[in-house]
């Protein structure tokens, strides 16, 4: 591709207010974007390895080793896959996905963490009842963070 025809579309870029652009011509292609790729999300439903936990300091291992660990819930418990703020439904004037006492399948929606004006499903992964729900709707969650208990 010639790379005058990718400066014009730069100056395209920036000048309009779309945000991101992908060109085939043949067997070439370019893709112009405002944001940094290196945060972009995939879906959870895509995500094929976990990201494992920030290894601990010297100082953060002998604080918990001095306080009391909190009881560990009993079940399958879901967690965050992504930072973002968490919703029981789809949009305020629906119903939540699903109540604690409620019956799941393995695949069914929990809730949705909305990260950078994306809506993300967060889907069970594991057959079940729902026990608990340890996130107010509408609070900010962290990666990682328990989320749902599944019994």
């Amino acid at each position: 591709m010639d790379i005058r025809k990718v400066k014009k579309l730069i100056e395209l870029i920036e000048t309009s207010g779309v945000a991101e652009i992908e060109i085939h011509e043949g067997e070439e292609s370019v893709r112009i974007s405002r944001y940094p790729t290196t945060a972009q999300m995939t879906p959870f439903s895509q995500m094929a390895i976990a990201m494992p936990p920030p290894p601990m300091s010297i100082t953060n291992q002998m604080a918990s080793s001095e306080t009391v660990p909190a009881a560990a819930p009993k079940g399958h418990v879901i967690t965050s896959p992504i930072v973002g703020t968490f919703y029981r439904a789809s949009s305020p004037a629906n119903k939540p996905f699903v109540e604690v006492g409620n019956t799941v399948n393995e695949g069914d929606t929990l809730c949705v963490i909305e990260a950078m004006k994306i809506l993300n499903q967060i889907t069970s992964d594991k057959t079940g009842t729902v026990s608990k729900i340890l996130v107010e709707n509408g609070a900010p969650v962290e990666y990682g963070e328990p989320l749902f208990v599944i019994e």
